[in-house]
């Protein structure tokens, strides 16, 4: 009887291991707080948790496990298995994604965003150079075309730019540069303060994090219609974590990434319909740029594209197949709708 006892003992515990080891959970890096550009990642974590009946979390740190610029620093070490990061941040780690950031691609809409998004994460040149760091690219985070607020008087040709601090990375950064602005590239969550303190005198962002990051709050005006273009921010997983999912958990988490997007692009919407009202209340002024200065805008940032293809092309990747990818992307996209 007593042998009887402890054998169903030994299986009890054997089992409960057993259900231990069934349970996984991933650490999830982001920073600031929770905005319209994490709702993927949360709709993502409750997707998992749901399919999985619990087995599979995601639990979601804002700044709790790592800097945003040492994100995929982090990603490659295994020191969490998720995480969110700008292409802008660190250019010369993840050269291809770059592509997404270079000023006046065309890009008009969310939907548009995710679509070229999609396409160059899935190229095998991206794949590799974002496997160099142990990371593998699971979704974009889309956002809409940059604009600037700024306080003074507000810009209305580009001569107005000239010499004007801008918070502003990766190929908007160079755009602004190219038309006699100064910009500088502090993160999104130093931008308040380099904009009280005069550092800056204009911070480019998507609406979300003007009001995320409060620059919204300090803003004499805002330029509803300059769009030189927008960041690209990807959420990776560490290759090995994902390798190491059961089949039935890598399912949930690849069946999930339409929907968490679908639900990102909803939310985001929601933010774009009372923009107009949030400046009102804010009492910040729309400037509405001439198109003939956005012409000669796009115009004078011309050569930042073809001079990004040819550094690509010299370290060897495939610049101009990229750049014609997103050109691409962007025929078939509007053709489909």
């Amino acid at each position: 009887m007593k042998t009887m006892l402890k054998t169903a003992a030994v299986a009890a515990v054997a089992i409960a291991f057993a259900g231990e080891a069934l349970a996984v959970e991933w650490n999830v890096s982001l920073w600031g707080k929770r905005r319209a550009f994490t709702e993927h990642v949360e709709k993502l974590a409750e997707l998992v948790k749901e399919k999985t009946g619990g087995e599979f979390t995601l639990n979601i740190s804002y700044g709790g496990l790592s800097k945003n610029r040492e994100n995929l620093d982090g990603i490659s070490i295994g020191a969490f298995e998720m995480a969110q990061f700008c292409a802008g941040y660190h250019r010369d780690k993840n050269p291809t994604i770059t592509v997404l950031e270079l000023p006046f691609l065309g890009v008009n809409t969310l939907e548009e965003e995710v679509a070229v998004s999609k396409a160059v994460y899935n190229h095998p040149a991206t794949k590799a150079d974002l496997a160099r760091w142990n990371a593998m690219l699971l979704m974009p985070s889309p956002m809409p075309q940059y604009n600037l607020v700024g306080t003074g008087k507000p810009p209305a040709r580009l001569e107005d730019f000239k010499g004007m601090r801008i918070r502003a990375t990766g190929g908007i950064g160079e755009a602004f540069k190219a038309i006699g602005a100064v910009p500088t590239s502090v993160t999104a969550t130093e931008a308040y303060n380099a904009m009280e303190s005069g550092v800056v005198d204009a911070v480019a962002f998507a609406q979300h994090a003007h009001l995320a990051f409060r620059t919204i709050e300090l803003a004499d005006w805002w330029t509803e219609n300059l769009n030189p273009g927008t960041v690209n921010c990807p959420v990776v997983v560490n290759i090995d974590a994902y390798e190491a999912l059961s089949p039935e958990h890598r399912a949930a988490l690849d069946g999930s990434i339409d929907e968490a997007l679908d639900h990102y692009l909803a939310n985001y919407g929601k933010l774009l319909e009372k923009w107009d009202s949030i400046l009102a209340e804010k009492n910040v002024q729309k400037v509405h740029i001439d198109e003939a200065e956005i012409a000669r805008f796009r115009e004078v940032a011309g050569p930042i594209q073809k001079k990004w293809i040819d550094d690509m092309t010299a370290q060897g990747l495939p610049g101009q197949e990229l750049f014609d990818l997103v050109q691409e992307t962007l025929k078939t996209a509007r053709m489909s709708n």
